[in-house]
């Protein structure tokens, strides 16, 4: 339980959660790496990239200590077991899986469920999941969750998707405790390469810690 407890702080105090996307396992590696040195504390590498499984393992035996590894885009818990069983220590869906969820309670590791209206909230929230993703964000915005917080104060909730540097403060403002970052921080890597990545992670970060001093 107190590990569980570790990742979950690690997420809430970073603010920003990586969405990795990459078209090969060693675009996913690289890009990871460059989360870390930006000084992103937790990444999510989705079950889109080609041998998730395999770049999961490498991570946690490279990364592991600077960088939470978690699986996202998990719609089973076939998917999740696998994620786990190659070291992810959080599982992240796009939506809501209840057998996922029960796999995850089993062996204490955080689930993210994705949501889009308060009664999926509510129920993920009954199913054990700590921290609701809103997904796609951009199709509810921050005043959504404004909304939702006002009869459930103690939800915990993550947007991804149409989350940028220029609106980020809003979410925050909004009571998100985290957010999740997938193309806006690939922005300017197929022109500038790694580094682009790096600075795109670091400016994340640092946008978080500014929204919350309310800057």
């Amino acid at each position: 339980m107190l590990y569980k407890l570790k990742v979950l702080n690690a997420i809430c105090e970073c603010g920003v959660v990586a969405v990795i996307r990459a078209a090969s396992k060693e675009q996913a590696l690289e890009i990871s790496e460059a989360c870390a040195e930006g000084g992103i504390k937790a990444i999510e590498v989705t079950y889109t990239v080609p041998g998730a499984s395999e770049v999961i393992k490498v991570l946690s035996n490279t990364l592991k200590g600077r960088l939470f590894i978690g699986a996202g885009t998990v719609l089973d818990s076939e998917t999740a077991r696998a994620a786990i069983l190659a070291g992810a220590e959080y599982i992240v869906s796009p939506g809501f899986d209840e057998a996922t969820a029960t796999l995850c309670n089993r062996y204490q590791v955080p689930y993210l469920a994705g949501c889009m209206t308060i009664t999926e909230i509510i129920k993920a929230m009954e199913a054990g999941v700590d921290i609701v993703k809103l997904f796609p964000g951009n199709t509810m915005g921050p005043s959504f969750i404004k909304a939702v917080k006002a009869p459930l104060p103690q939800a915990n909730i993550m947007p991804t998707g149409g989350v940028s540097l220029e609106n980020l403060h809003e979410w925050i403002a909004a009571g998100a405790v985290a957010v999740g970052i997938g193309g806006d921080l690939m922005k300017g890597y197929n022109e500038f390469g790694i580094e682009k990545v790096k600075e795109n992670a670091k400016l994340f970060v640092d946008k978080v810690k500014e929204a919350r001093r309310g800057k």
